[in-house]
This record gives C-alpha cells, structure tokens and sequence, in this order.
C-alpha cells in the first residue's frame, strides 16, 4: 500500500515497524478462524455434552482470572515484547494439546492455559503499541490496528466457515493446529522487532520508585477512564450476545439480517476506522468518547424501535441500527485506547493497562448472563438498560477530563518531535 493511500484512508506509515504490524495480522487471522468454532470444537471432538463443555470454559475463565494482575507486573519488568512473544507462545502450546483433551478437566485446563495467553497478549498489546509510535499518532496506530485485525478476523471467518461445513473431526483438528501455526509464525515475527525505548528495559525496583499497585489504585483519574471503558466494553459485547438472540429469536426475522450486521461491523471499521480518526483532529479526546457512547446509545434505542414492525421494515431498522452502532465503536474505541496507554507513567504502564484490561474482562463475564437475564424480561427493559449503560459510559468522562491530564487533550494526528 503505497504512502499517499495509507495517507488518505488515515493510516500511519508502517515504516520499520512491518514486522510488528504483520506479526499481529496473521494473529487476527488465527484468531478469526478459532472464534466460529471455539465452542463446536470441543463438541465435535469429544463425547463431552454442551453443559459440560460450557462448564470446562467457565472453569478456564476462574483459573486465569489472576493472570491480569501477572502480567501488568511482568510486563514493567520484562517488557512488553516479552510478554507478547510469551503470550503467543502459549497459545500454540495449548492448540496443539486441544486434540488431546477428551475430559472436562483436560479441557479447561488447556483452555486456561490458552486464556492464560490471550491475556498476556492483550495486557503487552497497548503497551508494544504505545512503544513503536509516536506521540501524537496513537489514535492513528490503535485505529489502523484495530482495523487490520477486524479485516484478519474476516478472512479467519471465511476458513472457519468452510470448517463448519465440512464438520469433520479432522478437519476441527487442523483448524486447531493452523491456529497454533499463526502463533508460532507471529512469534518469530516479533523477535525481530526492534524497540528502542528506555521504558522497555527492565524495572527492577520500578515498584520502590513510584509506588506500584497503589499508585495506579489511587489514581482517580484513571478510574473514572476504567469505569468509561467498562461502558463501552459492555456495549460492545451486544453485536455478539445480544443483537443475534433479538434478530432471530425474538424479531424472527431472517438469519441473513443477523449475519449482515457482522458484515457491516467488520466492513465499516475495516475501510472507515482511519478516516474516522481523521476527522477527529482538534477534537477534545474526551468529548470524542462522550460522542461515542451517545451514538452507541442511540443504536440500541434504534434496535429497540424494530421491535412492532414487519420483517421488511424491522431488517431494514435492524440494519440501519447497525451502522449507527459502528459508527458508535469507530469513534470512541481508538481515543480511549490511547488515553489509557499514554496516562500511565512508563515504568508503571503494564500495571495500569492490566487495569484497564480488567474492564474488558469483567464486562466479558457478565454482559452474557445480565443481556440474557434482560432480553428474558423483554425488548423494552433489555434495550432501554442497555443504553442507559452507555450513556453512564459517557457520564464518566466528564470527572475523567478534569482529572486525567490526557483526557483533555485534542487528537492532533500528527507526531510530536522527539524532546
């Protein structure tokens, strides 16, 4: 891609940093695959039934629940591209064990291992981010980023498509070991990323100097960002938990209405993500998140209105909805990325992004069980809630600006000069 397009669409130049921007592409793709039929696989390989698989998956989430605090220390200690490579290191590990599992403990003991390295993926991703682009650019770098994954994750889902259509044992077995691939190749791929940062040495006696942990506790603003980003995580949870069950079950409408606003999700930041993050330039980062969650906001009540109408009218709302809903993610999800990973002091930055992880996770635990307990009671109470906790998702910005110095500031898109 050539510089004057990567320009246009609003990406940064990759330069030196191609090896880095592969490496986390052919992980989107590995990941892409997997997703579709992490559930199908264990199903289709073992005489385990779906309450005992389900209960194998929940046992992994508990026993790698601590491994977020782990990784924030280890990553102020060791460096961020350490833990990236660790994490894809054991992602392989486990996908190559996951055609040896046949028994509930076997499974959720690999399954923990692999979530084990997801989380040291994610809990180094912003920090490695932060490292290789330069201030005044992160929205620029979260943005593209973001966008090539959501296209990884598409060419993952076509191969994962073809896997379910087959629904061969051997075939779920070679997903699980080309996914294993992925890992490895991305693995070699980062170790010959240079980063020439001082924060990336190792901190040794990091927590003496600046408190540690409780530094990163006491920071008030940096809670109000968390308690933002769980508002946002939680509503980005509805494109995969909610909007299916309330397309197909509860509209009955066709399965091609739930399908497609996946499609416009995956396309919409694929192509839109950098010209978004252009038209934010001297914005207040801030009142860009606000607007976010505002817009997501109006999504869900748009979803809400599709509920007394026909099959043509409600697809047609339901889509409309979705684009909203997108619009809603393109703008909010690269500001907050890039507040959290330029916040932090350096040598407390795994610490802080390992808090701010957590948001993600607890929101991963429970917008299944709350969206489903909320649907069961009706579209209008599930709806309603939902937007509620997005426009909460914006209240928090406003104490986040007063007290997170980062939150005030206007995206520039342009890089600063090194001091």
């Amino acid at each position: 891609m050539s510089g004057s397009l990567t320009s246009r669409l609003g990406f940064p130049q990759v330069g030196e940093h191609r090896r880095f921007v592969t490496a986390i592409g052919i992980d989107a793709v590995g990941s892409g695959i997997w997703m579709p039929v992490s559930m199908i696989f264990f199903l289709a390989t073992t005489d385990l039934s779906l309450v005992q698989v389900g209960l194998a998956l929940s046992l992994a989430s508990l026993l790698s629940l601590p491994a977020a605090v782990v990784v924030g220390q280890l990553v102020d200690r060791y460096g961020a591209k350490n833990l990236l490579q660790a994490g894809n290191a054991l992602q392989a590990l486990s996908f190559l064990a996951y055609p040896l599992v046949d028994q509930v403990w076997s499974v959720a003991l690999v399954v923990a291992v692999s979530v084990i390295g997801r989380t040291a993926f994610w809990g180094s991703y912003s920090p490695m981010v932060t490292l290789i682009s330069p201030a005044g650019e992160r929205e620029k770098w979260f943005g593209f980023l973001g966008a090539m994954r959501n296209a990884g994750f598409a060419i993952g889902g076509i191969v994962a498509a073809l896997a379910l259509t087959a629904d061969a044992t051997t075939v779920y077995y070679a997903v699980a070991v080309l996914n294993a691939a992925s890992y490895v190749l991305s693995f070699a791929l980062l170790a010959g990323v240079a980063v020439h940062d001082g924060a990336e040495s190792r901190h040794d006696h990091a927590s003496d100097v600046v408190g540690g942990w409780g530094t990163v506790l006491r920071d008030q603003g940096y809670r109000w960002l968390v308690l933002s980003n769980f508002g946002y995580a939680m509503t980005s949870a509805v494109l995969n938990v909610a909007i299916p069950v309330y397309v197909i079950e509860m509209l009955g409408l066709p399965g091609w209405v739930s399908g497609a606003v996946f499609v416009i999700n995956t396309l919409m930041i694929g192509a839109g993500q950098g010209l978004v993050v252009q038209r934010m330039t001297g914005a207040v980062r801030a009142r860009i998140v606000a607007l976010g969650a505002v817009v997501t906001a109006a999504s869900l009540l748009i979803l809400w209105g599709a509920g007394p109408l026909g099959v043509a009218a409600g697809s047609a709302v339901v889509l409309l909805a979705a684009v909203v809903y997108t619009l809603g993610e393109l703008i909010a999800g690269p500001v907050l990325a890039t507040i959290a990973a330029e916040s932090p002091p350096a040598a407390l930055r795994g610490r802080y992004l390992a808090t701010y992880q957590l948001s993600w996770n607890v929101a991963t635990g429970v917008a299944p069980l709350l969206y489903a307990w909320l649907l069961d009671l009706g579209s209008t109470p599930a709806w309603l809630s939902m937007a509620t906790i997005a426009l909460l998702g914006a209240a928090a910005t406003i104490p986040m600006r007063g007290r997170l110095d980062h939150a005030g500031r206007v995206v520039t898109n342009l890089a600063e000069a090194p001091a």
